[in-house]
């Protein structure tokens, strides 16, 4: 039996996919699953038991991942389950930044007059804004979600730039043939009337919309940002829009200063905010779950190497271990010591980290130990048929 605690909300149809061999629970001790949405884990107490954690949702900020890797913890994200989701969001918020539909929805609510009809008619002119199409949008970052966005904009006749010098194989078979490619962010600055943001936030992309960046782009441009806060230095974007130098900002993770400045429309996180988000991310983080605790298989692990295939020997054993020279040649001496024969092995590495899958039709009592006492092992786990 496994036990699985979720934290926050989990949607009740994922968690419905949890067989009789799990037990699920917002109040379960020495779990050995966790199931979370945004939850800050960094001062989680984190038990001996726990071998993995699902994030419902792509972005893992509130998760330790180093101290998880280190103690051999698997930590899953639900890539692309939320992207239509945030699509339609960004692009809502492409017609909120051009047409001032917040701000004339405000002054309405607000007007005050026995001749409504005339005075609405009158103001209306000071909520003009311009159409977006055959604008230049910059998509950046092309994963499941800028994809998405960049294709749909091509649909509203816009003409659409994108740039990612790490797009993976699958997201360029889905983009648009539409799109062009842009060669660096700073040809997306230089180029476009409105830019997306959809990268995750790392040393290299924290700050990258800065003073520096905007004054590149074309006065008046109109910024969207729904990845993540940290990408936007805040205080050049209150000066950007202060002067003038843009348009509009609109972005799913405010501040109290960037609530308070006019120009800027700020979201409560809606992103995946739809009930169809939430059961995609629950739906795929629950089946990672428990197809690693199960059977070993890793998918969408941000902390390890993406090692899945069928169960088909007696036993399997998967080890993570630290990526270095001579760790499978001491896994078979392993065996060999315990007269074991190993009938399949796969071995994949991601950074420091290995992972290590062996299929084999017997085992002994000790052949776990033995493996784990080996230099550079983190983790080893025996599973039967």
């Amino acid at each position: 039996m496994y036990k699985i605690k979720t934290i926050n909300k989990i949607s009740p149809e994922g968690l419905a996919l949890f067989t009789d061999e799990y037990e699920v629970g917002d109040d379960l001790t020495d779990e050995n699953g966790i199931l979370v949405r945004s939850a800050d884990l960094h001062d989680y107490d984190m038990p001996g038991s726990l071998l993995a954690i699902a994030r419902a949702g792509a972005g893992v900020n509130n998760i330790p991942i180093e101290e998880c890797t280190k103690k051999g913890i698997a930590v899953f994200n639900t890539p692309g389950a939320n992207a239509n989701a945030v699509k339609e969001l960004v692009i809502c918020s492409l017609f909120l930044s051009s047409r001032k539909i917040v701000e004339g929805n405000e002054w309405v609510k607000n007007l005050e007059t026995d001749d409504f009809s005339k005075a609405v008619e009158a103001g209306k002119k000071q909520f003009v804004g311009p159409e977006i199409n055959d604008k230049k949008l910059g998509v950046i970052g092309l994963g499941a979600i800028g994809v998405a966005v960049a294709n749909a904009a091509t649909k509203l006749g816009m003409t659409v730039y994108g740039y990612d010098p790490y797009m993976s194989v699958s997201a360029a078979w889905g983009l648009s043939k539409w799109v062009r490619h842009a060669a660096s962010a700073e040809e997306i600055f230089k180029e476009c009337d409105y830019i997306t943001l959809h990268v995750p936030a790392t040393e290299e992309t924290n700050g990258m919309i800065n003073a520096k960046a905007i004054k590149q782009m074309p006065t008046g441009v109109r910024i969207l940002n729904f990845a993540r806060g940290s990408l936007v230095n805040t205080e050049d974007m209150i000066d950007a829009l202060r002067k003038g130098q843009v348009a509009k900002y609109v972005t799913d993770f405010g501040t109290k200063e960037l609530a308070h400045t006019e120009n800027c429309i700020v979201l409560p996180h809606l992103g995946a905010s739809t009930p169809e988000s939430e059961n995609n991310c629950a739906d795929m983080a629950v089946r990672e779950m428990m197809d690693y605790l199960k059977n070993g298989n890793i998918t969408n692990s941000v902390n390890m190497p993406s090692v899945s295939a069928p169960r088909g020997h007696a036993y399997r054993i998967c080890v993570f271990h630290e990526n270095k020279p001579n760790m499978l040649a001491t896994f078979a001496t392993a065996f060999g010591q315990e007269n074991l024969n190993i009938e399949h092995m796969m071995n994949k590495a991601r950074g420091s980290y290995a992972y290590t899958m062996i299929g084999t039709e017997e085992i002994t009592d000790t052949i776990r130990e033995t493996i784990e006492n080996c230099d550079g092992v983190i983790k080893c786990r025996v599973f039967g048929r």
